[in-house]
């Protein structure tokens, strides 16, 4: 169980196979790895020792993917940041798990030096974009910097030896960094590969960013299939649709929302994209409607499932091809368990198992389940119990075995792929003087999915519109987490006991589904 592995074997069975392509960038298994043993080699002149923390700050890109074996490679942790935070979050992720090094590229560069002046276990700023660099970073362009490395040995961290930390966001109102083993990562991989049945494939597409569970997940997949990693800094439907036909890409990992944007981007019908077998997607079940045009557009396609989360590494659960049909009963399900990952539905107060079909907490059992949260014990004991990892959301089983999803207990929202922890949003509505008590819910998005929907009670003799909301909001959490829409009310229903009853927001909004944005509800 070891991540480096699979480019050993890949430079020994295939040396001049294309291992990355990068827009005009094409680089052999036989040079990455030479050139990962380089990074190792100059992270180890730094002074980096076995389980330290290295971040990267950075859009997708070839140099990405050398980060994270790099990294691997010297034995020491990967922390890839969220590129769509705040300066605080990010700070706060770099502090928390004592990351002493930072890669960053040209695109967040203007950060470099914010992060320093709030982090100071910061001590190295390592320049991966293009080009000459600012000042203050290492070297005077990343190629000159790799090239004047000292190529090291493989460190043959394996199993139980960390690997990666990956924030992902919390109830608590901060980013929680779960920590994932070298086994964690391999099994899941493995287990992944081994639940759904897929086609050879010879290259891959990550246009999601590498930042995610889920895009990492595919890197580390395509890996074990020793296939060519194309990458894109970002997706961009067009560019995708592009690249899929010259680079004749047989798979790739999106979201709902980026196949819609395929499917309705004018250049769709100008390429042939019949290389493309598998299109892998999570986030949220396909809409029938959405399945059936991407079905008559992508004959050759065939569409998989990915349920998960990063505390599991992240697939537990997977739906296959044969259940993607539009009039199929299973279409709205998240799957079935993955090998050698148990899921059971159980009581969320006593953690008991629940009968068939009935709703209850999801909780997942198997090798890819997380280490546990960086230096959170108590969240960690809540989440862990008795082996089991509890997701936190809502769902059942039905007597075929297949998991539907229901609700999330945690109140997350997920727009556009990305998870919005409601508490974590109020927290920061709460910070703004005219705001008295708030709640935040997912409302249906055409475009998005879900989006951010805020019910305030302001305080007396104060008014606020949507804008000066979205404005105070962005100084303290991302902008993809601020709300889109909002609605002002004298008061939040409660139940007897006191706690605010969040279905009832959700109810009042079944009634009148669009809500004025601006004016009392």
């Amino acid at each position: 169980m070891q991540l480096t592995q699979s480019f050993h074997k890949a430079a020994l069975e295939q040396p001049d196979a294309y291992a990355t392509v990068f827009r005009q960038r094409k680089t052999t298994f036989a040079q990455f790895v030479e050139r990962v043993s380089r990074v190792a080699g100059a992270l180890h002149a730094l002074d980096v020792a076995h389980g330290d923390r290295i971040g990267i700050l950075a859009l997708n890109s070839d140099r990405y993917l050398e980060y994270v074996f790099g990294t691997l490679w010297a034995g020491a942790v990967v922390n890839p940041v969220n590129t769509r935070w705040s300066v605080s979050e990010i700070a706060y992720s770099l502090n928390d798990c004592g990351t002493a090094i930072l890669f960053i590229d040209e695109t967040f560069a203007h950060l470099a030096q914010p992060l320093r002046e709030r982090c100071p276990v910061l001590r190295h700023v390592i320049w991966c974009g293009e080009g000459v660099p600012p000042a203050g970073m290492h070297g005077d362009d990343y190629e000159g910097w790799l090239g004047r490395a000292t190529p090291a040995a493989d460190a043959q961290r394996s199993g139980n030896d960390l690997a990666a930390i990956l924030y992902t966001g919390g109830t608590t109102g901060v980013p929680k960094g779960v920590m994932l083993s070298h086994a964690n990562l391999v099994s899941n991989a493995l287990c992944a590969l081994a639940a759904a049945s897929r086609p050879v494939v010879q290259a891959v597409l990550h246009t999601a960013p590498l930042f995610h569970i889920g895009a990492m997940a595919l890197v580390f997949q395509a890996a074990l299939r020793g296939a060519k990693h194309v990458v894109l800094g970002g997706f961009d439907p067009g560019t995708v649709i592009e690249t899929i036909a010259a680079e004749h890409v047989n798979e790739t990992f999106v979201v709902p929302t980026m196949i819609k944007a395929m499917l309705d981007h004018p250049g769709f019908a100008t390429h042939k994209l019949s290389s493309l077998t598998s299109v892998l997607y999570g986030a949220a079940p396909i809409d029938s409607t959405l399945l059936q045009r991407a079905l008559g557009k992508l004959p050759a396609s065939q569409f998989v499932q990915l349920y998960g989360m990063t505390e599991i590494a992240p697939v537990a659960a997977v739906l296959p091809a044969h259940c993607h049909t539009p009039d199929s009963q299973k279409l709205k399900s998240a799957g079935r368990p993955a090998p050698i990952c148990e899921i059971r539905i159980v009581d969320p107060a006593s953690g008991e198992p629940l009968p068939t079909g009935q709703v209850g907490e999801v909780a997942v059992r198997g090798p890819s389940v997380m280490m546990g949260y960086w230096n959170k014990p108590e969240e960690t004991a809540k989440a862990l119990r008795n082996g089991w990892m509890h997701t936190g959301d809502g769902g059942y089983m039905d007597e075929d075995g297949y998991l539907f999803i229901t609700d999330r207990i945690k109140d997350m929202i997920i727009s556009g792929g990305e998870n919005v922890y409601s508490t974590e949003v109020e927290n920061a509505l709460l910070a703004h003087p005219a705001v008295e008590a708030c709640a935040v819910i997912g409302i249906p998005d055409e475009k998005w999915g879900e989006a951010v929907h805020a019910v305030i009670v302001l305080r007396a003799g104060h008014q606020l519109t949507l804008e000066e909301i979205r404005d105070h909001c962005r100084q303290l959490i991302a902008g993809y987490k601020c709300p889109r829409s909002v609605a002002f009310r004298a008061e939040l229903p409660l139940s007897a006991a006191g706690k605010l009853l969040k279905y009832k927001l959700r109810e009042a909004l079944v009634n009148n589904p669009a809500p004025a944005p601006n004016t009392p509800a």
